[in-house]
């Protein structure tokens, strides 16, 4: 521990070694990346016209739901590298330029950008998807800002990571299973891509609030409490279409994911448990009054998660999107 009373300010410069090491360990180089133009149809060679043409053909299979999703993770993902604005105002995060903080930051964002990239693309080919719908929803996300509910706090805000970013590896692997069955091992192979870089980034924060409680137990643990009292929202649950109240789309979006499994409360819970064990909850120590409060919340919110879970009905189809001809 560093002091008893450790401030945000302190923990952050203590970790910036640690953040460090973790850069080459989570992320790639450039030159070792994949780009979206390794994945799809090269439009310089003579096949490309024949490669679209199967394309759209596999395409054509998937279902209503599944479309729906993948244009939902499409956004998310599109929107997602605005955020490195958000992470800019974290309190207590180093913002000299060099800064392993910061470092961190935009090789994060960097990586994340090909994402969109790539689904975006796919889509279009599809020839399945209103792009220009899509396209105002994306829009419409980035402009109309986001509300993550961390208090532009370093402790929260690695919680709020750490959860959206398994999250989205499991949505993402999901979406590729459920394509290899639909016939599209194409659009399979290019979400299996994308779930493992959001693998390695959440691992990474996972990383960086286990260190955090080596630091800061109590205050650590308090932030994770807040954090799942609030519940964690998805960065797109400000996503809407044109003509559409805000926060509508995104209800139909998640109703869709649960439909097919791709993300649904059960999921929410295993996170949970996931994050539990990880940072070895149950065992932290070092805490004060408070947080050995907030470690019985947290250790008893998954079964009552669960309880919750299982008195909930599968969403039926009952909405059309606009994304969607």
């Amino acid at each position: 521990m560093i002091t008893a009373v450790a401030s945000r300010i302190e923990v952050m410069r203590w970790m910036e070694d640690f953040v460090s090491e973790k850069i080459t360990e989570f992320l790639k180089s450039v030159e070792d990346s994949w780009q979206p133009a390794d994945l799809l149809p090269d439009a310089r060679l003579d096949s490309f016209f024949e490669e679209i043409r199967e394309l759209r053909e596999r395409a054509r299979d998937l279902s209503y739901d599944l479309l729906a999703v993948l244009v939902g993770d499409t956004i998310t993902e599109e929107a997602l590298p605005t955020y490195e604005s958000w992470l800019m105002t974290i309190k207590g995060m180093p913002q000299e330029d060099q800064s392993p903080w910061m470092k961190w930051n935009r090789a994060w964002t960097a990586e994340e950008n090909r994402h969109g990239d790539l689904l975006n693309r796919y889509l279009y080919l599809s020839g399945r998807i209103n792009m220009r719908e899509m396209e105002a929803s994306t829009q419409y996300l980035i402009a109309d800002g986001f509300d993550l509910q961390t208090d532009n706090d370093p402790y929260r805000s690695f919680v709020y990571t750490s959860f959206q970013e398994t999250a989205t590896n499991l949505s993402h692997r999901r979406v590729a299973q459920i394509a290899k069955k639909q016939g599209d091992g194409m659009l399979a192979k290019l979400c299996g891509y994308v779930a493992s870089d959001e693998a390695r980034h959440a691992k990474a924060y996972k990383a960086f609030v286990g260190k955090i409680f080596e630091a800061d137990p109590s205050e650590m643990m308090l932030a994770f409490e807040d954090m799942m009292r609030k519940k964690i929202v998805m960065p797109a649950h400000y996503m809407r279409e044109l003509g559409v109240d805000m926060g509508k789309t995104f209800g139909h979006f998640t109703d869709a994911a649960q439909r097919i499994g791709v993300y649904t409360s059960a999921d929410y819970t295993d996170i949970l448990e996931d994050l539990i064990k990880e940072w070895k909850i149950e065992t932290v120590s070092g805490l004060n009054e408070a947080g050995e409060r907030a470690r019985d919340y947290v250790m008893a919110l998954p079964a009552r998660l669960k309880r919750v879970a299982e008195r909930m009905k599968v969403p039926q189809l009952e909405y059309k999107f606009r994304w969607i001809d």
